[in-house]
């Protein structure tokens, strides 16, 4: 069975990564996000130590949706080098699984799921 995955993301204004949820759910490329923050980011950038508030966007998908979620997460990333990261989960409860997958895009499924098929 294809694994579920989680993708993080932070960007420094959570409406912004409020609308980057909506889209990707809207897109049925991810079946939940939660926000996170504010949280302090320390981080090397171009030779220098920086530090900035930052919101956490925490998201589940099925691993065959990642590019997808990745090209969406760049075109409404303001962020030169976004942090984009996936993890395959190991151990998913059951119950859970089955909702991420009835929530998400099937591979090879285009478009939005009405509400009989889900």
């Amino acid at each position: 069975m294809e694994p579920i995955i989680t993708i993080t993301t932070t960007v420094d204004n959570r409406e912004v990564l409020e609308k980057m949820g909506r889209h990707l759910l809207a897109e049925r490329l991810v079946a939940c996000i939660q926000v996170v923050g504010p949280i302090k980011s320390l981080y090397r950038w171009k030779g220098d130590i920086e530090e900035a508030d930052e919101w956490l966007g925490i998201m589940k998908s099925r691993k065959s949706l990642y590019a997808q979620v990745e090209a969406a997460i760049r075109s409404l990333h303001p962020y030169e080098v976004p942090e984009i990261v996936a993890v395959e989960l190991t151990g998913v409860f059951p119950g859970y699984d089955s909702w991420v997958r009835d929530e998400t895009l099937a591979p090879g499924e285009k478009g939005q799921k009405t509400e009989q098929e889900t």
